[in-house]
This record gives C-alpha cells, structure tokens and sequence, in this order.
C-alpha cells in the first residue's frame, strides 16, 4: 500500500478544508467554489502536459471514464459550494470536516460493500462501525449544542 502517497493526500485534503474554511468568510461561496476549480483544473492541465510531453505518458479514456468523471466533477463542485456555505454559516472546521468526510466514508463504505461487492474482513467492518458511531456522535453534540 503506497503509505506516503495516502499520507500525503490525507495532509492536502485536510488543508484543501481548512483553507476553504479561512476563506468562507472572505469570498461569496459559488465565486469561491470556482477560482477553486480553476486552480485545480490549471494545476491538472499542466501536471498532464507536463507527462504527456516530458514524460511521454499515453492519455487515453473510455466514453464510461469520460462520464465518470464528469459524474465525479459535479459531485465535488456541489461539496465545494456547500462546504463554502456550511463554514461561512460559522461552523467550526474541528466539527464541519469530520462530519463531512466521516460521512462520505460512511457512504462510500455502503456503496463499496453493498453495491460494488467489495469484501470487508471484520475488523474492516468494526472499525467501519465505529466511524460511523463517531460521527453519529459528533452529530449528535453539534446539534446539541446548537452548532
């Protein structure tokens, strides 16, 4: 398992919140979404022509990869725009990123067992068990506590 490269991403998906975070009150949230996208397409764009050319990298997709990727794009526009709205409502990015990323692991474990037939060991499925009770639990607090 490529324990750097998973490390690294956890890091930059962790900034990737914190950074919308500071900035949710600062820029209007679609506006913001966007010079996020557009960053990030310059940065892909030129991390592809760089290995394209340099590299000689064979790009090449399948009409399913096109639309899945694109399924992928809208989906994660849409987080965008609604983690800009959630922390610039005020909510603390302590609370807001676990309840957002907890949540989609929780759904992207039902997808992945349910519908995809991927095979979880139970330890797998415990722990599994025990995001899902954290975030049922943060949840819980946040509302609670009026947050």
């Amino acid at each position: 398992m490529p324990i750097a490269l998973l490390a690294l991403a956890a890091i930059m998906f962790g900034l990737y919140n914190v950074f919308i975070k500071l900035s949710a009150d600062h820029i209007q949230a679609i506006l913001g979404a966007v010079v996020l996208q557009f960053v990030a397409a310059f940065l892909g764009l030129g991390m592809l022509v760089y290995m394209k050319y340099a590299q000689g990298l064979d790009v090449t997709a399948t009409p399913r990869g096109v639309v899945l990727a694109i399924l992928a794009g809208v989906a994660i526009g849409l987080v965008e725009i609604l983690t800009f709205v959630i922390y610039g409502r005020g909510v603390p990015v302590a609370v807001g990123n676990p309840l957002i990323i907890g949540g989609s692991l929780v759904v992207t474990t039902g997808i992945g067992i349910l519908i995809l037939r991927e095979l979880v060991n139970p330890v797998q499925l415990l722990a599994i068990g025990m995001v899902a009770a954290g975030i049922g639990l943060l949840a819980w607090e946040a509302m609670r506590a009026g947050g």
